[in-house]
């Protein structure tokens, strides 16, 4: 069997108990930790916490030679663990198709998500979140400025009223990116990034969500450019119009300045 694990948003603390009874029960545990990261903890400490070793994997380990995992879960029970929500990156789905393939049992063991928690630290309500998109450093997608494609999800959610959460760049294990460039878009480098196609427009950021000191800050993309907000992650959240309940949890919980 493998069983896909999401481990949550912030620490060893994060993972459910059926997440921890999983990884403590499987005869191999692997992970990545290349499209997210748990910032409050390190491998050593999450070994320590859940009772085990864990064999991480970077990108091409799983997107190009998959066979080391899917050899051993042919043979016992296997654990593949992510940030988050297991089944949020198309990486891991192919995983499991892969798996089902070979005629191997595949189940999944959910976590928190960075989606469900930025709609829940905002007050914004979830059924009028649309597309969800990812802004992407400069140099990572070889072009200036914010990427059309990220313009349009925005505007294509602005023009159906809808909330945008946009996911902001990790570059983590990627032999392509220097290492002493930025490693974790910082929400105050995307407000700067989107202010200069949505002008005068509210954002609101969410730093270390689910972790014991979330922040969340409600401005302009301008005035949040000039703004720190201490360590990742980061992410930000566009708004379509506001219901009052919302405006009222934004002016309240976020110190959002709203006519």
């Amino acid at each position: 069997m493998l069983t896909f694990v999401g481990l949550g948003l912030y620490d060893e603390r994060s993972v459910t108990v059926a997440g921890r009874d999983a990884i403590r029960d499987a005869n191999r545990v692997f992970a990545e930790f290349y499209t997210s990261r748990l910032i409050g903890t390190d491998i050593e400490t999450l070994e320590s916490s859940l009772g085990t070793s864990i064999e991480v994997r970077d990108r091409a380990g799983i997107e190009q030679d998959p066979e080391p995992i899917l050899e051993a879960a042919e043979r016992e029970n296997v654990v593949f663990c992510t940030a988050g929500d297991t089944m949020v990156s198309t990486t891991h789905t192919d995983l499991r198709l892969r798996a089902e393939d070979r005629g191997i049992e595949t189940r999944i063991v959910h976590g928190t998500t960075a989606q469900t928690a930025a709609g829940s630290l905002t007050g914004l309500q979830n059924y009028r979140f649309g597309k969800a998109t990812t802004l992407p450093f400069e140099d990572a997608h070889g072009g200036d400025g914010v990427p059309d494609s990220v313009v349009a999800t925005i505007e294509g959610n602005r023009d159906r009223d809808l909330h945008t959460l946009v996911y902001l760049d990790i570059k983590v294990d990627d032999p392509h990116w220097d290492d002493s460039d930025d490693t974790y878009m910082t929400a105050s480098k995307a407000a700067a990034m989107l202010s200069e196609p949505f002008p005068d427009t509210l954002g609101v950021v969410v730093a270390r969500a689910g972790s014991p000191d979330p922040l969340v800050v409600a401005d302009t993309l301008d005035e949040l450019a000039t703004q720190t907000f201490g360590d990742p992650l980061h992410l930000l959240v566009i708004p379509g119009s506001l219901h009052p309940l919302e405006a009222d949890v934004l002016e309240s919980l976020a110190g959002a300045a709203l006519e």
